[in-house]
Parts: C-alpha cells; sequence; structure tokens
C-alpha cells in the first residue's frame, strides 16, 4: 500500500488558517487546566514517514501550552545498555504522570519501522514486537493512560517535494540525514512495513488514526481538533486573578548600568 491522498484539497488562505490555529490553541489551553484537575493521563503518539509534518503538528500543540504539563519524548538512538534492556523499557520511563500529556515523537514503533527495514533487528525480535506491542498498549490503557497513536500519511511526490527543499535550505538541510535519503530509496518496503504494523497493532483500545499530511497545515488542524475530540475535558473555572497595586521600591537603588554587561542592540542597525 502506497500513501497517497485520493485527491489534494484546496489550500486554507492563510488569514483563515491562523485564524482557526489560534482557536484551538485556546482549546489546547483549556484542555491543560483540565487536565490538571482531573489528573487525567494522555500519551500521544506520532508516527509516520520523513518529512510528513508531525513535527510540525507537535510544534503548534507546545506553543501555548507549559512545558510542565505538556513534553515531548523524541528519544535518540538506544545505548548500547538499553539495547540489552526489554524493548519497551526506556520509553516506560517517558509515560505521563498525573496531569501530563507526553506527545512521543516517534515511539515504540520505530521497531517495526526503521529497525525492521534497515535491519537493525532481527527477524525474531521483530516478530516478538508484533506480539507484544498490542498487549503493552492493552496495559497502558487498563493502568488509566488514555493512548492516542497518529499516523502522518504523506505521498511519495509530496515527500520528495518536501525532501528537496530541505536540500536547498541551509536552516533545514540538517533534517536530511543519512537515514532519510536511504528511506527515499527504500519507499516500498516501509509502505510494506506499515501495513503489517497496521494488521498486527490497530487495536480497538488504542486504536491508529491516518493524517493526510500533502498539505501541513490541513493537517495541523486536522489532528489537534481530533485529539481535542478524544480527550473528554471540560472548561475549568479559574479563581479570577487580581494584580493588585504595585509595592514601592522604598531604599532600593539599581546599581550603575555601565557596570553591566548588556547584548549589543544589533537591531538598531536595521533601523
Amino acid at each position: 500500500m502506497v500513501d497517497t491522498p485520493a485527491t489534494t484539497p484546496a489550500k486554507l488562505s492563510r488569514k483563515t488558517y491562523d485564524a482557526e490555529l489560534a482557536r484551538l490553541q485556546i482549546e489546547l489551553v483549556q484542555l491543560q487546566q483540565w487536565m490538571q484537575v482531573s489528573r487525567h493521563r494522555v500519551a500521544v503518539v506520532f508516527e509516520g514517514r520523513d518529512a510528513a509534518g508531525k513535527g510540525g503538528t507537535i510544534k503548534r500543540i507546545l506553543e501555548p501550552l507549559n512545558p510542565r504539563v505538556c513534553r515531548v519524548a523524541a528519544l535518540p538512538a538506544p545505548t548500547d545498555r538499553e539495547r540489552s534492556q526489554w524493548y519497551f523499557q526506556r520509553y516506560v520511563a517517558h509515560l505521563p504522570a498525573a496531569g501530563e500529556i507526553v506527545l512521543f515523537d516517534r515511539s515504540w514503533y520505530n521497531r517495526a519501522g526503521v529497525e525492521r527495514v534497515m535491519g537493525f533487528c532481527t527477524d525474531e525480535e521483530y516478530r516478538e514486537f508484533l506480539r507484544s506491542c498490542p498487549e503493552f498498549e492493552r496495559m497502558l490503557v487498563r493502568s488509566g493512560i488514555q493512548l492516542i497513536k497518529y499516523w502522518f500519511s504523506v505521498s511519495d511526490a509530496e515527500q520528495e517535494r518536501r525532501f528537496q527543499n530541505r536540500l536547498k535550505d541551509p536552516a533545514k538541510r540538517w533534517k536530511l540525514s543519512p537515514m532519510d535519503i536511504e528511506s527515499r530509496r527504500r519507499w516500498v518496503d516501509y509502505s510494506r512495513a506499515k501495513d503489517e504494523m497496521f494488521a498486527h497493532t490497530d487495536i480497538d483500545e488504542a486504536p491508529w488514526h491516518v493524517v493526510e499530511s500533502d498539505v501541513k497545515k490541513h493537517a495541523r488542524l486536522n489532528c489537534i481538533s481530533h485529539l481535542l475530540s478524544l480527550v473528554p475535558y471540560e472548561a475549568v473555572v479559574s479563581a479570577p486573578v487580581e494584580l493588585g497595586q504595585r509595592p514601592r521600591s522604598g531604599e532600593y537603588e539599581r546599581p550603575p548600568i555601565q557596570d553591566q554587561h548588556f547584548v549589543p542592540e544589533v537591531h538598531r542597525d536595521l533601523l
């Protein structure tokens, strides 16, 4: 199965996109307030092909939120010690506590994707993952964690366009890793791996939700809106905040400005 959208939708205007994103981000703040009161736990898994738009969506979710409530887990390659552990062990340490949302920028599904395609795991390790993963996720759900899984689906033509843009843009070239380049060559292998992964892990307790991501702005709005629809949050009435009068400085005197090291105001040269 190749990730190709049925049709390419007309794109939203920037003004419409900004307005809708602002509305959704206000809802995310309300969700955050409810999470702190209810002590609900949410883990969100973001998976998909390289350059599918996962990172941009995660950034838009994080923007209005308190990093103590909503954080990202983006684990590097495992160490030798971690490779000797139970496969899921290093991910367990990043699961949410009460009142937290954790966004997994890639997750334990590395084993069903890059590790499978690139040969970083054995066939037995891969088969054991397919057997264990549904049970692991059912355990998480039974423990009270709401587990939400998103797959960002991008067409081969759009992924190629994004790769070419990364190649040309010095600020984005770091995103084009040797692994990305190899994944480009193994498009069909990744498609087969994704299909088999879905066949084993699309469970009732934690189903996969596919986000069409050929248009990044649409993908962000659709994903955030869907995420909000899945969490049973309610508006929390906060106690009114009163700043009151600022106290007078009294005897305090600021030290001489010339005794401090200020950052040069280079922006003035641009005026």
